[in-house]
């Protein structure tokens, strides 16, 4: 996917909403609801072949995600945790990183790395019980991605203090969700990255829940962006689903840590329209108007719209971009039936340099267990055959 060239300096302006777990209005934003222009945009973000390629990359990513959500239902992966409705987050965010720069992300942030360049099979290996990562970080500068709640941030901080020790001049993105926000990791990494004036952008996507938490209960605070004055760094809260303004947000940020201006916190309001993991029922705790409310923002259509509106997004365009999307998750389903099943045996590898007794002793009882059911299982087809 070609780079999108830099971006200079643009103001967007404030669209209001009443619903989505409490959000507040205010947040930055080049488009209204429906994809109208309402900010001045900046001429590096306009450029047609950039506009294009932004929109291949949010629809080959919300095809990804959807693709892999029917994969976690069939059983071909253990689960999946959807990021349905983010697309211009992870598209504009990752699209505003340098080659050298570093991406941190979560669990939910598979379409990022998608988009950064990995192999989707890579990317949900580990969504198949494999104990690896699935990809190598080094090569693609894409840490492991995290389930538990904000542990890489402090991670992401001592990268970039690192980085900022030898002069590598790159830059680190971190994403982070809403609740991730009450963690004490979340605290430490930005205590750490402003004292230290490390190169690291915090983006945290407020989907406006925390697994069922709505944002609303989840803190006092004006904004999350609001937090940010607390540790000394600046703070910026965004249209989340404008992907425009999530690239230039997150690129202005990246550019100013890349020059030593050190850390900054990105606050992009977007909602997660479906459910928090394909184990989950959203239906249980969400109301059904402000899923509407929020569908009527998607982030894929208010682009498609804006596009149009200029006359670059064609009928050419469209087709071939479904097209491509189509390709990879054909060419997903079919290299996920190849993948080898995992030996639960090598679940135990690599824990301790050396294994102790109560390992051992864990190993021993998987072990049992996985024969009795193998042998029932051959019992239970000798007698079926008998029959």
């Amino acid at each position: 996917m070609r780079r999108p060239a830099r971006t200079t300096h643009g103001r967007g302006h404030s669209w209001t909403h009443c619903r989505g777990g409490g959000a507040l209005s205010g947040p930055e934003t080049f488009l209204d609801a429906d994809g109208t222009q309402i900010g001045e945009i900046p001429a590096g973000l306009l450029d047609p072949d950039d506009l294009v390629e932004t929109y291949r990359a949010l629809v080959l990513a919300r095809r990804f995600d959807l693709q892999a959500g029917v994969l976690a239902r069939q059983g071909r992966l253990v689960v999946y945790p959807s990021a349905l409705g983010q697309e211009a987050c992870q598209v504009g965010a990752v699209l505003a990183l340098e080659p050298d720069d570093w991406f941190f992300p979560t669990y939910r942030d598979s379409m990022a790395m998608v988009v950064r360049g990995i192999d989707p099979v890579e990317v949900l290996t580990p969504q198949r019980g494999d104990r690896h990562c699935g990809y190598d970080p080094y090569e693609h500068r894409t840490a492991p991605p995290c389930t538990p709640l904000a542990t890489q941030l402090p991670h992401a901080v001592g990268l970039a203090m690192a980085a900022r020790s030898r002069g590598d001049g790159l830059a680190v993105l971190a994403f982070c969700g809403d609740g991730a926000s009450s963690e004490g990791d979340f605290h430490e990494a930005l205590n750490f990255a402003a004292v230290f004036q490390a190169p690291v952008v915090f983006l945290v996507q407020n989907n406006q829940y925390a697994i069922s938490v709505p944002f609303r209960e989840q803190t006092r605070a004006a904004s999350l962006a609001a937090k940010a004055e607390g540790y000394g760094m600046p703070g910026r809260r965004i249209d989340g689903n404008d992907v425009l303004m999530v690239r230039h947000a997150v690129g202005e940020a990246l550019a100013a840590a890349r020059a030593g201006a050190g850390p900054a916190l990105i606050e992009a309001v977007t909602y997660r329209m479906g459910p928090h993991t394909t184990a989950d029922d959203p239906s249980r705790y969400r109301d059904p108007e402000e899923e509407q409310l929020w569908a009527a923002r998607d982030p894929l259509a208010r682009f498609a719209a804006f596009l149009r509106e200029r006359g670059t997004l064609t009928e050419i365009v469209a087709k071939a971009a479904t097209a491509d999307a189509e390709a990879l998750a054909d060419d997903l389903r079919a290299r996920l039936e190849q993948e080898p099943v995992f030996d639960p045996d090598e679940l135990f590898d690599h824990v301790y340099a050396e294994p102790t007794q109560r390992l051992r002793a864990q190993a021993a009882y998987v072990r049992a267990q996985l024969a009795a059911e193998l042998d029932a299982a051959e019992l239970d087809a000798a007698e079926g055959a008998r029959r």
